[in-house]
């Protein structure tokens, strides 16, 4: 039997679709209340990886942000800083030139977004970005070969980015919007986590659909199937189109309910953001703010 497909069957990747949702419904209908209030909104605060990933980035720009970030404690002195900041790889000697908190230093490669281009493209800018600084590598993987069955090849890709990161945690996106169903997401997540990923990662936040609520369930599914079986702790990145408050306490809720408390740290939980940390502020300080 084919490597993949005996994994595929420890794991169970025989999911149906509207089961999911029913699942992702009943968790948040029973759990929300509890956790909308304003501790869990630091929290989600403290998990954020502080994202700017746009054609028209300056260095200026970027320098701007970690400004911000740098004095984040200056102005809310009782609340959590952000988790990390995330760039484009050109824009990580400025970040780690600027920043002086205790803030992690992230940024996308390996091809980002479409992850289309040779793979010893992705590798050399995988270790380049690692080299300039980065302290995390989020990398997509190659969905087209994915979607042909060609899990070997992604495997294999995921497999040498991360030997290329020289000791920056990789962050393997799955880009669930474009995988469609559940079944795929999970054997993904599956594929990733077996060729050494840190952690996995919904979405890039620019494809149509990007992260959802049942794409999550299933991930947090997968890494606590996998933790149970290999006892080792794969982290779980939310990214793309999750703006609002509302939004990160339903994440927020999934995970807690799957993965258990253990997981609720930066650690091994992030929220890949850029509006979603003034809605938090917003909310935790009961009126209107835009720091960032």
């Amino acid at each position: 039997m084919d490597k993949f497909e005996e994994l595929f069957k420890v794991y169970n990747c025989n999911l149906n679709d509207e089961t999911v949702k029913k699942e992702v419904d009943a968790i948040i209908s029973k759990h929300l209340d509890e956790n909308n209030n304003k501790e869990v909104y630091k929290q989600c605060l403290s998990l954020i990886d502080l994202t700017s990933l746009n054609g028209n980035d300056t260095e200026a720009g970027i320098v701007a942000m970690t400004e911000k970030v740098n004095d984040f404690r200056k102005q809310f002195s009782t609340l959590p800083n952000v988790a990390a900041i995330c760039v484009y790889p050109a824009m990580v000697p400025h970040v780690k030139e600027n920043l002086t908190e205790d803030v992690r230093i992230a940024a996308v490669a390996g091809g980002f977004p479409a992850s289309q281009t040779f793979i010893e493209v992705k590798v050399a800018e995988a270790a380049m970005t690692a080299l300039e600084g980065a302290d995390e590598i989020d990398a997509v993987i190659s969905v087209g070969k994915f979607l042909e069955g060609k899990y070997d090849e992604v495997y294999e890709e995921i497999s040498e980015i991360k030997a290329s990161c020289r000791g920056a945690q990789l962050k393997v996106i799955l880009e669930t919007g474009d995988l469609k169903t559940a079944a795929n997401i999970k054997k993904a997540a599956l594929i990733a986590m077996a060729a050494g990923a840190d952690f996995i990662k919904t979405s890039t936040g620019k494809t149509t659909v990007s992260a959802t609520l049942e794409a999550t369930y299933v991930m947090c599914q997968a890494i606590k199937e996998w933790n149970d079986k290999n006892n080792a702790k794969v982290g779980y990145k939310a990214a793309g189109g999750i703006a609002t408050t509302d939004d990160a306490v339903k994440y927020y809720t999934l995970v807690k309910e799957i993965l258990g408390k253990e997981w609720l740290n930066n650690s091994l939980f992030r929220f890949g953001a850029s509006r979603l940390t003034n809605s938090l502020l917003s909310s935790i300080e009961g009126k209107e703010i835009n720091y960032f």
